[in-house]
């Protein structure tokens, strides 16, 4: 479901129970269309998510965790100027369109009484967030400035006016009256999503399709299959999240017409929680892609960089196999020079290497014949000397391939705040370069902390500095390591020396789901003591090198993740 006018509308109906009259305490803006509100009502903090983003705009309360940038940006200084120890006294939606206004009061500097309100518009690529002086209509800024060059509707900048988003003719169906219900629903000839939708204001397709399958399932009843479900979502709220036919959706009571044979139904206590958990993978990756996206370009430019290395070194150890030819045909030619003609592009000497069987030897018509002999003396001794070395070239190679690949796995399962390690230890390996010489000193995050069934610690690292302090440090020589066999993935500890099958199955489900293979069926995980583990003088981060292990198979599933702590 899209976050649509109807779930707009219940979510500020939830928002009113729980907010109003609290006090704004802090302001955050994490990320760039991201603003965090902490709002001390009813004896404790909330987190207000307000989230002008482009795909997942919305607005709910969070338990979530957030990084704040170092500088915190313009917007957010102005709304701490503003808002911070302001009360937030109403909060409205406009109509049943995914518009809400917060209606905050506080004292200005002459201890006058000051009335603002922060409008978010959730409207897609248009979402945004402004604050707007209720008393002059002006506004006092926006999280994105919108010029008449780009909006000839309307301007969105500080001091413009603030001219709302043109008003939709259709009717709103929480205050709609009864006979204007049944007439517009008694003259629809063809029963589809669209059909309600030109009628009725703030629909999103899963609520139109809902309301036409209860509709056409009781056609003689028409009004009431209406007014039974408005009934329901605002006094029996079940905040659902359903999987059906491969896709997900958020809902506020299980909607009938996404409810299959194969579907999965997940009830939550509150829509803010429901979207936390809808959201939570989602947006994730969306702020890890965004704040990311320049380490991933440069570690995947760094991979195929390479991998092309690996393959010429390959090339050149195939070719190190025919360097006996070169020299066959340079003694051949040494020892036949009579018989080798000058100017000629080739020559058929008998081969005493091979029971004087002919071969044919290509020349070069510009050189004498003991030119073309010193030639491929040449290019033996060329391929004789490469050979010394090429093993160990290879070897290097496909140490750096795997440490990258690593680290590609490790963005790909990255919070946002673990990108700052990661990008320590890239600059650490030399792979990025330090722009800020004054960097400010981050505190270094910790494993992942998980208690099996059973109540036993699992630690699981997140990124290689991680792995090996986990591996190398703080787990004891009797703990049980995981990883992914030959799979990129995270190290997992089992602070145990005898932990039960289910433990063991467990943490090698974590392994496997904290891998690059974490959408993948029978993923091997090996699994061994600690003492059984070495790390190699000057070998990468997270490279450790282990014996006597056993492999377990598992298929790794989001549902391991609630046993974290």
């Amino acid at each position: 479901m899209s976050f649509d006018g109807v779930f707009t509308h219940l979510m500020v109906t939830e928002l009113n129970n729980q907010l109003i009259n609290g006090r704004v305490n802090k302001i955050h803006q994490p990320y760039e269309n991201e603003v965090v509100f902490v709002i001390r009502s009813q004896g404790k903090n909330h987190k207000l998510l307000l989230s002008a983003h482009p795909t997942y705009a919305r607005v709910q309360c969070t338990t979530m965790t957030y990084q704040n940038p170092d500088t915190p940006p313009n917007f957010l200084m102005m709304l701490r100027k503003y808002l911070e120890g302001a009360i937030l006294s109403s909060i409205e939606q406009i109509d049943n369109d995914r518009v809400i206004h917060f209606h905050f009061t506080r004292r200005d500097e002459l201890g006058d009484l000051q009335s603002l309100v922060l409008i978010v518009e959730l409207m897609g690529r248009h979402s945004t967030i402004l604050l707007m002086n209720k008393e002059t209509g002006k506004i006092v800024d926006t999280i994105k400035h919108i010029g008449h060059s780009q909006n000839t509707y309307r301007t969105l900048l500080p001091g413009a006016e603030y001219i709302a988003p043109p008003k939709q003719s259709t009717l709103n169906p929480f205050t709609a009256a009864h006979t204007k219900v049944f007439e517009i629903l008694s003259t629809v000839d063809q029963w589809h999503a669209k059909a309600l939708q030109q009628h009725f204001q703030g629909l999103g397709k899963d609520t139109a399709d809902e309301l036409v399958l209860r509709i056409t399932t009781n056609p003689n009843d028409k009004l009431r299959q209406w007014t039974d479900f408005f009934d329901e979502i605002r006094h029996q709220p079940q905040p659902s999240y359903i999987e059906s036919n491969g896709k997900e959706f958020f809902t506020p009571i299980p909607y009938r017409s996404l409810m299959t044979t194969d579907s999965q139904h997940t009830a939550f206590d509150s829509l803010s929680t429901l979207l936390d958990h809808y959201y939570h993978d989602k947006a994730e990756r969306d702020r890890v892609k965004q704040q990311g996206g320049e380490l991933l370009k440069k570690i995947e430019n760094e991979l195929k960089r390479n991998q092309t290395k690996l393959q010429k070194r390959q090339q050149t150890l195939s070719d190190s196999e025919n360097a006996e030819a070169f020299r066959q045909k340079g003694e051949l030619l040494t020892t036949f020079m009579a018989q080798v003609p000058r100017g000629a592009q080739s020559v058929t000497l008998d081969n005493y290497y091979e029971d004087n069987q002919p071969l044919t030897i290509a020349l070069d018509p510009a050189l004498t014949p003991n030119q073309n002999a010193q030639k491929y003396f040449q290019r033996y001794q060329k391929l004789k000397n490469a050979v010394k070395l090429i093993h160990q070239q290879i070897a290097e190679t496909k140490e750096e391939i795997a440490y990258l690949e690593s680290v590609l796995a490790q963005l790909e399962i990255a919070s946002p705040t673990d990108l700052a390690t990661i990008r320590e230890e890239l600059i650490a390996q030399g792979y990025v370069k330090n722009r800020s010489k004054q960097r400010k000193k981050t505190t270094p995050s910790q494993p992942e902390r998980y208690l099996s069934s059973d109540g036993i610690e699992m630690l699981v690292g997140k990124n290689n500095l991680q792995n090996d302090q986990l591996t190398l440090k703080t787990a004891r020589k009797t703990d049980i390591w995981l990883h992914t066999k030959d799979i990129p993935g995270s190290h997992v500890i089992i602070r145990s020396d005898d932990p039960s099958e289910e433990t063991l199955l467990e943490a090698a489900e974590l392994a496997a789901y904290f891998s690059k293979y974490r959408q993948s069926a029978q993923v091997p995980v090996d699994y061994v003591q600690v003492k059984h583990i070495r790390k190699p003088n000057g070998a990468k981060p997270g490279f450790v090198i282990y014996e006597n292990q056993k492999t377990l198979y598992v298929t790794p599933n989001e549902s391991i993740l609630q046993l974290r702590q």
